[in-house]
């Protein structure tokens, strides 16, 4: 071929492509590697907020920010570095410490989007989903699911902080977004130490015969007591012939729906891990992002390339497919949140384990 007629080639395949990007199109043999990667290009990168620079900022927040109308909430949004000027941990995950003053409410309001609430330390709020008032207290889990009207009210002396985690972000992309805001005033001024959902549903292996199934868990509270003992119970009998751990010195849990026995949010899946001390991890990783929470002890978390010194209160963010292991310093008790339920329904989950390194 003659640089005459190269020139012309290239000529008309210009037109062509401007041709092209007049009338919308993009041509596929010019996007291959970046629409079909050869594994997960993730956007959102790893990286670790520390509880001691979080908590004073949030208590600042609740000196300077009011909590009411038009705010909604005092929640501040961990944001990804990867993920310039949005408010995301991953794309799928939307993650925050909220903080509640003594005598503080929160409105009412429902959306589209399932949450849940972590609480590391303290208690004195109470989370009135659909009127059913639930007692949040230090390790416990607190479900809000899709379009359940949800208010916060501290009745207490001291404020408190917790950790929020929703699928904003899914919801988001998915155009799938609604928002409602319910009365002014509280549903209930009510403190019991049961919530009514609780009553009915917080018996191991029962269900009333009456209810249905749902999609989501209708159990409001997951209790500190019961994870814990659940944790100690597979450390314990971890040298027996069915240890339940899920390597040695690892054990872990999973919050789930008693009307299925799937993820008691269908977005997002809630698990706890203790590991003993001196346990490390096989590395895994996962088509899927991951936030991780300290409850107690301190480690180390090799993410990726990063490794993050990790102790109470601190959180970090493993996007999809980046490798991940731990290390406890002492035992160490974490609690995790993923969008694993997501890819598992549409098929596209995968998994991978390493060795020790």
């Amino acid at each position: 071929m003659t640089d005459t007629t190269s020139e012309a080639e290239q000529k008309l395949l210009d037109e062509l492509y401007a041709e092209f990007e007049e009338v919308g199109l993009i041509p596929l043999w010019t996007q291959v590697e970046n629409l079909m990667p050869m594994s997960p290009r993730p956007a959102a990168i790893p990286h670790l907020w520390r509880w001691a620079q979080l908590l004073p900022m949030a208590r600042r927040s609740g000196e300077l920010v009011p909590v009411g109308r038009g705010g909604e909430r005092r929640a501040m949004a961990l944001s990804n570095p990867g993920l310039p000027g949005l408010p995301y941990a991953t794309p799928t995950l939307w993650t925050a410490i909220q903080y509640l003053g003594p005598h503080e409410t929160a409105p009412s309001h429902r959306h589209s989007q399932g949450a849940f609430r972590f609480v590391l330390e303290g208690e004195g709020v109470w989370t009135n989903v659909d009127g059913d008032a639930v007692a949040m207290r230090r390790g416990d889990l607190l479900l809000t699911p899709s379009w359940a009207f949800h208010e916060h009210q501290n009745v207490g002396e001291e404020p408190m902080a917790w950790l929020d985690g929703l699928d904003i972000p899914l919801v988001s992309q998915l155009d799938a977004g609604f928002f409602e805001f319910g009365p002014d005033e509280l549903s209930t001024a009510a403190t019991p130490r049961r919530s009514r959902a609780e009553r009915l549903w917080a018996h191991p292996g029962l269900r009333p015969i009456s209810q249905p199934d749902r999609p989501n868990s209708p159990l409001a509270a997951y209790r500190w007591e019961h994870t814990d003992a659940a944790l100690n119970a597979q450390l314990e009998l971890e040298n027996e012939d069915a240890p339940g751990v899920i390597e040695p010195g690892h054990a872990g849990i999973r919050f789930s729906n008693p009307t299925t026995g799937k993820d008691a949010l269908v977005t997002m899946r809630t698990e706890m891990r203790r590991l003993r001390a001196g346990t490390q991890t096989a590395p895994v990783r996962s088509v899927g992002s991951a936030v991780w929470q300290v409850f107690e002890g301190e480690a180390i978390a090799h993410v990726g390339e990063k490794v993050f010194e990790i102790a109470k209160g601190d959180l970090f963010v493993v996007p999809s497919w980046c490798e991940v292991s731990l290390t406890a310093r002492t035992q160490t008790d974490l609690f995790r949140f993923s969008d694993e339920p997501v890819y598992e329904a549409l098929g596209l989950a995968r998994t991978s384990r390493g060795e020790h390194k």
